[in-house]
């Protein structure tokens, strides 16, 4: 039932965070999404006209990535086998919360990023609130998520993300997100599948982050 619970909400997280995509801006655009798991980022970004490149540590994950047409590498966020400059977009969706370095990890999505380039993100704070919310109150309701499944050190400290993200030279805007109250208490009683993520102004649980990468003459000015 845990399990269900937490899949359910990185499907309606995935698509929260493709909705932040734009069109590929050229033939060709290359989106890689870190931690991408089994794909579920794929189905939400068909049309848009990317090649998407997923990065994840997990066989077995990467193995279902690739059945939803993803180009599937096996790798680390704090060492992405990627080159310089090869991503138009890069999507990051609940890994930041995993990670033990998170200057390692903005680091990597600053090299791989091309300069002009879009990232989306999504994660959790580094608050007493988001503690007791996703941690404390989520992994104790049935089917919500299992115990353990988030470490209360590794919360992302949103100031500390921004500063990090403008060191790549990205500029990062940051707005809180959270499952619509009615497609919620729908999915509860079990009457919904979709449940939308709607924006709030709070970033002290689950927020969303989108930043452009400056322009190389942009930066040297």
């Amino acid at each position: 039932m845990a399990a269900a619970g937490v899949f359910a909400m990185l499907h309606w997280l995935a698509a929260a965070r493709a909705d932040l995509v734009p069109p590929a801006p050229r033939p060709g655009a290359v989106l890689v999404d870190i931690g991408c798991g089994a794909g579920l980022l794929a189905p939400h970004l068909r049309g848009k006209g990317y090649r998407h490149v997923g990065v994840d540590l997990s066989a077995s994950a990467l193995r279902q990535a690739r059945e939803h047409g993803v180009a599937a590498v096996r790798g680390d966020a704090l060492r992405l086998p990627l080159r310089d400059g090869c991503a138009d977009v890069v999507a990051a969706g609940e890994i930041l919360e995993h990670v033990t370095d998170l200057a390692a990890a903005v680091r990597e999505i600053g090299r791989v990023l091309a300069p002009g380039g879009l990232l989306v993100l999504d994660t959790l704070a580094a608050t007493r609130r988001c503690r007791f919310v996703a941690i404390g109150l989520a992994e104790r309701l049935p089917g919500l998520a299992p115990r353990g499944v988030h470490d209360p050190a590794l919360l992302v400290d949103r100031a500390e993300l921004v500063r990090l993200a403008a060191g790549a030279g990205i500029r990062l805007r940051l707005r809180g997100v959270r499952p619509a109250a009615t497609d919620l208490a729908a999915w509860l009683l079990r009457g919904r599948e979709r449940v939308r993520m709607v924006p709030v102004r709070d970033t002290g649980v689950l927020f969303q982050a989108v930043g452009r990468k400056e322009e190389a003459g942009c930066r040297a000015r």
